[in-house]
């Protein structure tokens, strides 16, 4: 995903929440929440878009949103920032992070 898209993400005024994971290559904690991600993607089906964005393949990016550490979760509604969660999630914290703020 490039940086274009998270861009586009952030700067939208309708359409549904997006959840963006910020990851690397290199991060294990990443790597154990990614199934999560993708079985929330399915769980919530036209509620909610899931975005992935390496941080290594798009430098500017961790910098422009203030991101620290990796797994970030930037959660996005109607183009503003709604939520942050940092670190690795279990589902049901990860459903619980999600159904707070839909």
């Amino acid at each position: 995903m490039s940086s274009e898209l998270i861009k586009h993400i952030s700067d939208a005024k309708s359409g549904k929440p997006v959840l963006v994971d910020y990851w690397a290559e290199w991060c294990g904690p990443c790597k154990m929440i990614a199934p999560l991600l993708d079985e929330v993607s399915k769980d919530y089906g036209e509620r909610l878009q899931v975005a992935k964005m390496n941080v290594d393949e798009n430098r500017e990016v961790p910098a422009k949103f203030g991101i620290r550490g990796i797994p970030t979760l930037m959660l996005f509604k109607d183009g503003q920032l709604a939520a942050t969660k940092v670190g690795a999630l279990s589902k049901a914290q990860l459903t619980a992070f999600l159904d707070g703020h839909l």
